[in-house]
């Protein structure tokens, strides 16, 4: 039976709640009317999507895509190889040519491209809304106000940045005429993962493209859906053929394919860290350049001075959020001992108005993991958990007879060598620890071969900026986490990766720097 609980509506979609932050809040606010889903949507592409039009594979070879909250096949897709990346770089390679139309675009040109695929990404939005939610199993509402929202936003950002992105003038040496160009490193191979598919689209696409790249780009085999609508619609918006080239394929193939490839000139991932490394060694036979964001295991420190209603909210989302399928999801939850207890009793209260369900329905507000190895991998972890001692709070089974369903869980008294402690999870098991003094919990959020991001909750501003200095994270959020906007950058320490998307430091993984010196004659008669 499926795991429902009563649950207080206004709580999580009012966008008026002082409790709904992060990657959540500004997006519900911002919708005026509340959008309707579309429960079997139409699907309309499944196809290798090169120089503007959709392929077969050529292997001829097909892979179901499956929806998780009833393991039903959605659709058979199209499986791209190393000969469908073959023929994608040769397009991408040609539409980069010297004097081809993307090439000779005026900058501000790119940009209103960008900007006309955010308009059809709106459009579409309760369809995309729609079809995240059939592919990935992510609530509807969410993907709407969240995913959509922060999509939209990514492209029109960068688009803004399309004529921005300029060099300097250098004095040298006294004679000569020395400025920088920030020109595009060429064809780019991408390849995003299956638990934001829309929104990591977007943070590799409209950066590549706003400063002059051409794209191939391997959708996740677990979520193709929605990014093959995306690269129908950069048709619709007049990228000329072969800039964007969009492959739905295995990692072993198709990933392996466009990371080793010679005419490949820059690769970015995101995904597990140790895919991330395989991806680092294909890319360094021909010296790639690569950007890569993995995985995390992100400290939420809670000091016994916060507020802790607004701290139990916060890290209840930055835990449960996207049913923990988050890189950045806070999955050491550190209380100070002084409050520990109380901590605990209000956590479990929280995660008991959770609503498993039918991530159609409104009052859903977590759905089923994206599939059934991501499904099991998360039960062996609550039963490693269970093995090495940690206390069950609540939670700890499958949600449901059918789909891939997760009970809320929550383990407390955990140990810092426990296996739930020390690898990712990426599912919704709360791992709860005591700490004493800030310098303790400094150096334990630090042990960890993980570095993506972590939060801080006190009122205290010199604590604040103490731990958020020691902490060795890329992001660390003060009294709130998972807030996201494009102008920030985001990135990892450590195996969470290397280079940062997002902001203008986003602009640097996709420019090489040329630099060009004049002699200036010291006398023209």
């Amino acid at each position: 039976m499926m795991l429902r609980q009563a649950v207080n509506k206004g709580r999580f979609l009012s966008g008026t709640s002082q409790k709904m932050t992060g990657l959540v809040s500004v997006a519900c606010q911002s919708t005026a009317a509340k959008p309707q889903p579309i429960i079997k949507p139409d699907i309309q592409h499944t196809g290798i999507f090169i120089n503007n039009e959709f392929h077969p594979s050529v292997s001829g070879k097909t892979f179901s895509t499956i929806n998780p909250a009833t393991e039903e096949i959605i659709t058979e897709v199209q499986e791209g190889d190393k000969a469908d990346v073959d023929k994608a770089v040769k397009a991408a390679s040609d539409a980069f040519s010297l004097n081809s139309p993307w090439r000779t675009m005026d900058a501000r040109s790119r940009g209103m491209l960008l900007l006309r695929l955010a308009d059809l990404i709106e459009r579409d939005r309760e369809y995309l809304a729609s079809l995240e939610t059939l592919d990935n199993g992510k609530p509807f509402q969410i993907a709407y106000a969240a995913d959509l929202a922060l999509t939209i936003d990514c492209y029109r950002y960068y688009a803004g940045w399309a004529d921005k992105n300029h060099g300097k003038v250098i004095p040298a040496r006294g004679n000569f005429f020395c400025y920088t160009r920030h020109e595009p490193i060429g064809v780019c191979g991408q390849i995003i993962p299956w638990n934001f598919p829309l929104l990591m689209q977007a943070w590799k696409l409209a950066p590549a493209l706003a400063t002059g790249n051409t794209i191939v780009m391997k959708v996740s085999e677990q979520t193709p859906l929605t990014g093959l609508h995306v690269a129908a619609l950069t048709k619709e918006a007049g990228f000329p053929d072969g800039v964007v080239n969009i492959i739905p394929g295995m990692g072993p193939t198709a990933g392996a394919a466009i990371s080793s490839h010679p005419d490949v000139d820059k690769v970015a991932f995101t995904g597990s860290t140790e895919v991330g490394k395989l991806i680092q060694r294909a890319a360094a036979d021909t010296v790639k350049k690569v950007t890569l964001e993995l995985g995390g295991k992100s400290p939420v420190v809670i000091m016994d001075d916060c507020d802790l209603e607004h701290a139990v909210e916060m890290s209840h989302m930055a835990l449960f959020f996207n049913m923990g399928q988050c890189c950045v999801a806070g999955s050491r939850t550190m209380v100070h001992e002084s409050i520990y207890d109380e901590y605990v009793e209000r956590a479990v209260e929280r995660a008991k108005k959770k609503v498993v369900g039918n991530p159609f329905q409104d009052d859903v507000d977590q759905g089923p993991q994206v599939d059934k190895a991501q499904f099991d991998k998360i039960l062996g972890y609550i039963d490693a958990g269970k093995r090495d001692g940690a206390k069950l709070a609540i939670g700890g089974e499958k949600a449901a007879d059918k789909g891939y369903f997760i009970q809320p869980t929550i383990f407390t008294d955990v140990g810092d060598d426990m296996k739930i402690c020390r690898e990712e999870i990426f599912g919704p098991v709360m791992s709860v620890q005591k700490f004493s003094s800030l310098d303790e919990v400094a150096d334990r959020a630090n042990r960890t071969r993980y570095g993506l991001g972590a939060s801080i909750f006190t009122k205290d501003v010199g604590k604040a900026h103490y731990l958020s200095h020691a902490i060795r994270a890329g992001t660390v959020w003060v009294n709130c986490h998972n807030v996201f906007d494009a102008s920030t950058p985001f990135g990892g320490f450590k195996e969470s990766g290397s280079g940062r998307e997002l902001g203008e430091y986003g602009l640097e993984a996709y420019t090489e720097v040329k630099s060009i010196v004049t002699a200036i004659p010291k006398k023209i008669s």
